[in-house]
């Protein structure tokens, strides 16, 4: 006991150090993110422009869940965002079981399934733009060449955000699939020689030692490509400007669009929606899937 009281005042003296290390951080933090999302929650109160502010409560709210259009476009994120989300976890998790077996080239594979990811966004969906055109597109002359006549990928309103939603998973699934991959090559061997001895097909130990070791990787690439599909917006502006129509609108999009129109009010309150988006339904998945990692 005599030892415990010199021993305990050090270590506090030296714990206050890190403390001050913290200190950078937390100011940008505060500047950074912190104030502009207080200063955006104060002007989605009001009817603002650059020189003044007149606050009007809550009608810009109001006014955003009354305009169909806007509506759609809240609907039009959730439905891309889960598309994407788990068309990147089916196909990423199947590419790295593909490129952690021993196949030719694995290496020269692994580099062209991540190229997409390291390419422009932009630059990708005005590619993809003419590769989707109706008529001089090189997708709908391929689908020609075996009697098939292919459909108006960006000007259908009923393919329009589903067809972005493809461009989206091409180029973000190598992502996925690079942190699929990481998680695979951790698991230990031993699990798959033991189920091996006891007689275990190749389908059997993916459902029953793959997927379950690799749940920390598949828990990432969820939130990850959620996040990404509920905040898109510079594909879906790249390649349809939200259209035809308001078909391919998202929240990011609307909010845009409201900006050039000069409705900057409303603007910030589709941000503060957006937040409140993605904070509802990210936090409490993340939560879900963390409580049943532990559990296992």
């Amino acid at each position: 006991m005599a030892f415990a009281q010199p021993y305990t005042r050090k270590h506090r003296k030296q714990a206050a150090y890190p403390a001050w290390f913290l200190l950078p951080a937390a100011i940008i933090y505060t500047i950074f993110f912190l104030a502009p999302t207080f200063a955006s929650l104060y002007f989605s109160l009001t009817r603002w422009t650059l020189f003044d502010a007149t606050f009007i409560g809550l009608d810009n709210f109001a006014q955003f869940f009354r305009e169909p259009f806007l509506v759609q476009g809240l609907v039009n994120t959730v439905v891309y965002a889960v598309i994407t989300s788990g068309l990147k976890v089916v196909i990423g998790m199947l590419l790295a079981v593909l490129l952690t077996s021993q196949i030719v080239a694995r290496g020269y594979l692994r580099s062209v399934v991540f190229f997409p990811v390291l390419v422009s966004t932009v630059g990708v969906g005005i590619t993809f733009t003419v590769l989707m055109h109706p008529t001089t597109g090189m997708i709908n002359q391929a689908l020609a060449v075996f009697g098939v006549k292919g459909p108006g990928w960006l000007v259908d309103p009923k393919l329009a955000l589903f067809s972005v939603a493809l461009v989206d998973v091409w180029k973000g699934v190598g992502l996925a699939t690079v942190i699929f991959i990481a998680g695979l090559v951790a698991i230990p061997r031993d699990y798959y020689e033991a189920a091996r001895i006891d007689g275990g097909t190749k389908l059997q130990n993916f459902f029953y030692v793959t997927l379950p070791l690799s749940r920390p990787a598949t828990v990432t690439v969820i939130t990850l490509s959620f996040i990404s599909g509920l905040r898109t917006f510079d594909l879906i502006w790249a390649m349809t400007k939200g259209g035809p129509g308001f078909a391919s609108d998202t929240i990011a999009s609307v909010i845009y669009k409201q900006y050039q129109a000069g409705f900057y009010g409303l603007s910030t309150a589709g941000n503060v929606v957006l937040f409140i988006l993605i904070a509802v339904l990210v936090v409490p998945l993340t939560m879900f899937l963390n409580r049943k990692q532990g559990h296992e």
